[in-house]
């Protein structure tokens, strides 16, 4: 008889915020015996919990989860420091045989975790004359340069993310090379399969409204007064998190509470749109409904696909 049990070393689960990729991951993690491998940027950071949606340990069903809760929200994320540590979990899976998870909508990382990616080096000169330039002039200006010089990459990152707009100018002037171009064509470094989370736009607008009001209700404003006791206000990754930005200008006086959640909703729709763009361009991503109507079904419909990867 056909073995059909699913032997990737790595199920990547991705796709937009909302879109329901940690029960999808959990579901499939219990199925296969293995553990869930975070690849949510801001989930990494302490204390950082009703504003990205980190599962309780109640909500996690039991099942192993690794790189939450790594960094105070004083330091700044690296995409290579994620690399070394999602790898080394991946490794350590692999070595007990069972499967890594990996779950999240940040898409570079996931490339990072998975993918063959040697990140570019810093110059400490140059990334300090563009750090003063965003000090001075905001991301604006940094960004309309951005997009002059590598439009894709200007369409693949907010403009009012400045770490991230300072770092590939960088890239693009010590290279001189766009900073798209310095992404190597995808080339999995583990037997992967990536199952994107697929939900019709109306409806993920729906859902997203409704989280980020649950957010509220759960005490996102006293979580961020909390962590703007701990730094988080100077944190340069950290104070850009979606809904921690938008708390936080509310209690510098800049908005009221109703603009915050309300640019919130925005900002996170826009934010998912940017999401699903991004890993649409990968074909090796498997795409199935995660609409309310097949949600019940998820799970069944994720599996499949496992077994057919494995008897195809």
């Amino acid at each position: 008889m056909t073995d059909t049990t699913p032997r990737a070393r790595v199920v990547a689960v991705v796709g937009a915020t909302a879109a329901g990729k940690s029960e999808l991951g959990i579901a499939l993690a219990r199925r296969l015996g293995g553990e869930i491998v975070n690849a949510d940027s801001m989930q990494l950071y302490r204390g950082m919990n009703i504003g990205t949606a980190k599962l309780t340990p109640a909500e996690r069903q039991g099942v192993p989860h690794h790189l939450l809760d790594v960094w105070d929200v004083t330091e700044t994320a690296s995409v290579a420091a994620y690399q070394r540590l999602a790898r080394a979990e991946i490794d350590r899976l692999g070595a007990q045989g069972r499967t890594a998870v990996l779950v999240g909508g940040s898409g570079l990382y996931v490339r990072g975790a998975v993918d063959a990616m040697d990140f570019p080096g810093t110059d400490p000169a140059v990334r300090a004359r563009l750090e003063a330039e965003l000090a001075a002039g905001g991301p604006g200006p940094l960004h309309a340069r951005l997009a002059a010089a590598d439009p894709a990459a200007a369409r693949a990152i907010l403009p009012g993310n400045g770490r991230r707009i300072v770092r590939a100018l960088e890239v693009i002037e010590l290279t001189g090379r766009p900073f798209t171009a310095v992404l190597p064509a995808p080339e999995s470094v583990y037997d992967t399969i990536q199952i994107g989370v697929a939900v019709p736009r109306p409806e993920l607008a729906e859902r997203i409204e409704r989280r980020v009001h649950r957010m509220w209700r759960a005490g996102l404003v006293a979580e961020v007064r909390r962590l703007e006791a701990e730094g988080l206000r100077e944190g340069r990754t950290a104070s850009r998190a979606l809904g921690y930005q938008q708390v936080l200008s509310f209690l510098a006086g800049e908005c009221t509470e109703a603009e915050a959640l309300d640019e919130t909703v925005r900002a996170t729709r826009k934010f998912a749109r940017r999401q699903e763009t991004w890993f649409r361009r990968d074909p090796r991503v498997h795409w199935i409904s995660g609409s309310e109507a097949d949600r019940d079904r998820l799970p069944d419909t994720a599996w499949d696909l496992l077994e057919r990867s494995v008897t195809g």
